[in-house]
């Protein structure tokens, strides 16, 4: 295990966070946030909004045609304009990412063991049995089932849930200080998102990391999370604790979300949808 960190320190600290196209168009503009060491934070916002571009970038994996200007510090360690050997030592061991569909970050042609042992292998130095066993551990730890017979199967041979959960086993595999989870199980049956969000809570608690969630769904958002940013076209136009959002959401953009959500929960247990209700998960 890693040292703890200093609670007072923000393990992920965003700046004025503005992510460019080519032709200076802003699809990110002035993002600011802070999360520190256990902290659970929330970024919501529909398709277009922002969201998963501010993830990729606090991360440094902005594709080609994009920039970004501002400040991301993780664990200290400046990642706008930081050159590639210094984004490849802070990406697994400083902040991973899960992200919504697992064969993003699963190679198809690639047995699940070997790939688990990457990170281990490039960030730990860990070779032989004691590699083994660390991809072994790692598998216990995401509760996949007969890990000894799974590290010899490819992706296509395993269950979605499965796959996410390998996914989660390679983030944490250099014990991360902040994970980004996009989207982590919208591709998931009810059942199985469940178990994924239950996963990434004990994680996060065990671990002691601070967990960056990214999604569009404000119900999920109120079971993982304890404080939100709501992102529109590209800004933030709420934050706070969860649950003054929801219970008293200040920005028109922020109401919709949530009534959207108190609908969904009513529509699912066949009642009308009450004014000034929560979304369920979330704390009055």
């Amino acid at each position: 295990m890693s040292a703890p960190a200093d609670p007072g320190v923000p393990e992920l600290a965003v700046d004025r966070l503005t992510v460019l196209a080519d032709g200076g168009r802003r699809l990110v503009d002035g993002v600011s946030f802070t999360v520190r060491s256990g902290q659970r934070l929330g970024v919501i916002g529909e398709s277009g909004s922002g969201k998963s571009l501010t993830a990729l970038a606090v991360a440094g994996l902005l594709g080609p045609g994009l920039s970004a200007a501002g400040s991301v510090r993780l664990a200290g360690t400046e990642v706008i304009g930081a050159n590639e050997a210094t984004l490849n030592r802070v990406r697994g061991s400083v902040v991973s990412l899960v992200f919504q569909e697992p064969l993003t970050a699963l190679d198809p042609l690639m047995r699940v063991g070997r790939q688990v042992a990457g990170p281990l292998r490039r960030h730990r130095g860990l070779r032989g049995a004691e590699l083994h066993e660390g991809v072994l551990r790692l598998m216990r730890e995401v509760a996949l089932p007969d890990p000894e017979r799974l590290v010899r199967s490819f992706p296509h041979e395993m269950s979605g849930g499965q796959r996410q959960r390998v996914a989660i086993a390679m983030a944490l595999a250099c014990e991360p200080a902040v994970l980004i989870a996009d989207e982590p199980t919208t591709a998931l049956d009810v059942t199985v998102q469940a178990e994924i969000l239950e996963l990434l809570l004990r994680v996060v608690r065990e671990h002691g990391t601070a967990l960056v969630f990214v999604s569009h769904d404000m119900a999920v958002i109120s079971e993982v999370t304890e404080r939100v940013v709501v992102m529109r076209d590209g800004a933030v136009v709420e934050e706070g604790d969860v649950a003054d959002v929801i219970a008293t959401p200040r920005h028109p953009y922020t109401r919709r979300l949530v009534d959207s959500a108190r609908a969904l929960d009513a529509a699912l247990a066949g009642r009308a949808p009450a004014a000034g209700g929560t979304t369920a998960g979330a704390t009055p």
